[in-house]
């Protein structure tokens, strides 16, 4: 993981510095991939009154960007609190990697079978009928129909007026798809 930690309008201290190293290393407990961290402290000045303000930008491996500021009238405070809130964020990240249910077969890895080997004697083998419906050409229009009644089917597969075979799916925005 890469760190920097820059002082803005304020002279960074060794104890500063420690400090908020100690505060990233507690990043690590979440195991996800942090490839930076970078803290940004700064000194303002409203009204008469001194205050930090310290920043927090904590990239992650294929997710977005998490910043977080927090300001108060002490430094250590002001990064006990931001870091509290980073590990807020980060623990909900790592909560949604661990909930997530596998999806596809590529997920699954190298273990993964699309279909089991069927061993079946010549005794047990059965013809089942089809519906010839399923086999006459439809338009787009009438397979895009099918897809909305069928609220549980995910795809159709049809040939088209031309013959040629065709697949249309159920994309996550809504919208659908054809091959």
């Amino acid at each position: 993981m890469n760190r920097s930690i820059v002082g803005r309008h304020f002279d960074l201290t060794d104890a500063i510095k420690d400090y908020a190293n100690s505060a990233i290393d507690t990043l690590n407990k979440f195991n996800l991939d942090i490839i930076s961290a970078s803290t940004l402290i700064s000194s303002e000045e409203k009204n008469g009154k001194k205050g930090y303000k310290v920043e927090f930008i904590i990239n992650l491996k294929d997710k977005n960007t998490i910043v977080v500021s927090q300001k108060d009238k002490d430094v250590y405070s002001a990064i006990d609190v931001a870091i509290e809130r980073v590990k807020k964020t980060l623990g909900r990240c790592s909560e949604k990697i661990k909930n997530h249910k596998v999806m596809s077969f590529r997920d699954l890895g190298l273990d993964a079978e699309a279909v089991g080997e069927i061993e079946a004697s010549e005794d047990e083998i059965e013809i089942v009928p089809m519906n010839l419906d399923d086999h006459k050409p439809i338009d787009i229009d009438e397979a895009m129909q099918h897809l909305k009644e069928e609220k549980s089917r995910q795809f159709i597969v049809f040939n088209d007026a031309d013959g040629n075979m065709r697949v249309m799916y159920k994309r996550a925005d809504g919208k659908f798809g054809l091959y």
